[in-house]
């Protein structure tokens, strides 16, 4: 029998049994064509990695024999076509991550103006420039919470402005470079005198999300400060090779903050903020974790989201004697230990971003577990299928963080409807019953209005 027919014969096999047994519940919604097209999709992928390797070891054993076809008649052959589909391979990628790069340096015209707030980065006493803070940094610091926002929530006065550093990947041609900008705007705005600081590591984009700051300055009644150091203009899934240079920048900042604390007597609380890749930055950046959260002088850390597999799971475990997993604001004990968690990790049980990793090709994992226990938004009848859940769940992360401005919701990899109660809680802020109401509230009204900004820009392009 000749390779490509023995290959064929094993692929279509094998492509078939999984494009059969490939349909069933998700863990979130998928748009309808790309769940017709999931079973055939996959089973043309088995089919593939099957015959490919059947076929071309056959070819090779062949040619290896003298008994080769064209076009594989010699094993020299077939090293060069690996090697071009790897040339294949590295050029698309650059070609993909060139398209990408301008949109994160591209700024809305809404936020294109430097702000008037000197307290905040890209403004007139900024060593830092608008184009320099790059899309999502100008979104960042031309978000920060007034007066107005404090009294509607608080019903109290401001006591203090609050602070909002951000330095973009283009701010600097090195780590080095970007967390001394950094430093130096957070001493010229006067951040150490601040309450509180909260240190953002933001994501592939350099997405920060404001949610948990404007939690923070409003309950705090602007006594608080934020930095965020971007490593890279990207989407998360094309930054997963950054993380080493994303770690090395926030440890960097952590060090250099816990220095300049050293020579001052007012010193602030130190508050962590990662999610979702930031979250894995974050954690990365301390990986002996409470030991490290000490030498860092770290009060309270938050980590939503973060993307699952052995580091993780590893740095969890190192984390369990000071730390709290909620999947929802309701799981919050009512009363918290004379030691509150100083560790807080937000995971939603059906986040997809949180289960899936390699291991579920071959190994049932624990949120699947055969006596058809549970967690939240997990579908009961959902079962865990050698492969297929896996291609599941690695579709289930594309269509994991669905979000409509205001609307927000508790599911999948949005967490927009938890970061209220779970940040209060996490940082310890002062809220009560009607406070808190209050923010939840506003927390989608500046939502919202960012969002209409957003589009007003959006539409302008077309």
């Amino acid at each position: 029998m000749l390779p490509s027919a023995l290959g064929a014969a094993a692929g279509v096999s094998a492509g078939g049994v999984i494009a059969a047994g490939s349909r069933g519940p998700t863990l979130v919604p998928w748009p309808a064509k790309v769940r017709t097209a999931f079973p055939i999709v996959v089973g043309g992928l088995t089919c593939s990695a099957v015959a490919l390797p059947v076929g071309l070891g056959t070819a090779v054993v062949a040619a290896a024999i003298g008994r080769g076809r064209w076009p594989v008649k010699s094993v020299a052959a077939v090293v060069g076509m690996v090697g071009v589909g790897v040339v294949a391979g590295v050029v698309g990628r650059r070609l993909v991550e060139q398209k990408l790069t301008p949109n994160g340096r591209d700024l809305d015209p809404a936020y294109a103006q430097p702000p008037l707030n000197n307290l905040v980065s890209g403004s007139a006493e900024s060593a830092v420039t608008m184009a320099e803070l790059g899309r999502e940094g100008a979104r960042f610091v031309g978000s920060v919470t007034g007066a107005d926002d404090i009294r509607e929530v608080t019903g109290l006065e401001p006591v203090a402005e609050p602070v909002r550093v951000f330095i973009g990947v283009d701010a600097a041609a090195t780590v080095e470079q970007r967390v001394a900008l950094a430093m130096s705007e957070l001493r010229r705005t006067g951040a150490f005198d601040r309450s509180n600081l909260l240190i953002q590591a933001p994501a592939g984009t350099g997405f920060a999300n404001s949610t948990p700051v404007d939690i923070l300055e409003i309950l705090t009644r602007g006594d608080s400060a934020s930095v965020v150091v971007g490593y890279g203009l990207l989407p998360s899934f094309l930054s997963l090779g950054k993380v080493a240079i994303a770690a090395q920048t926030q440890k960097l900042l952590l060090e250099s903050i816990r220095n300049e604390l050293a020579t001052r007597n007012k010193r602030p609380r130190l508050l962590l903020y990662g999610e979702s890749l930031g979250a894995k930055v974050q954690e990365a950046a301390v990986p002996a974790g409470p030991i490290d959260l000490d030498y860092y002088n770290i009060a309270a850390a938050l980590w939503v989201g973060t993307p699952g597999g052995k580091v993780a799971d590893g740095f969890h475990a190192l984390c369990s004697q000071e730390s709290i997993t909620v999947d929802r604001p309701e799981e919050i004990p009512a009363v918290l230990p004379a030691t509150r968690p100083r560790v807080w990790f937000l995971e939603h049980d059906g986040d997809p971003v949180v289960r899936f990793r390699p291991a579920l090709i071959s190994t049932r994992p624990a949120w699947l577990p055969l006596d058809g226990t549970r967690g939240r938004n997990i579908p009961e009848s959902m079962t865990w299928r050698p492969g297929i859940t896996y291609f599941q769940s690695f579709v289930d992360t594309m269509f994991a963080t669905n979000v409509k401005p205001g609307d927000f919701q508790s599911l999948g990899h949005d967490y927009r409807a938890d970061l209220g109660a779970v940040t209060t809680a996490a940082y310890d802020l002062p809220a009560d019953s009607v406070t808190a109401a209050r923010l939840e509230g506003h927390l989608r009204v500046l939502e919202t209005a960012k969002a209409e900004l957003i589009a007003q820009t959006d539409k302008g392009a077309q």
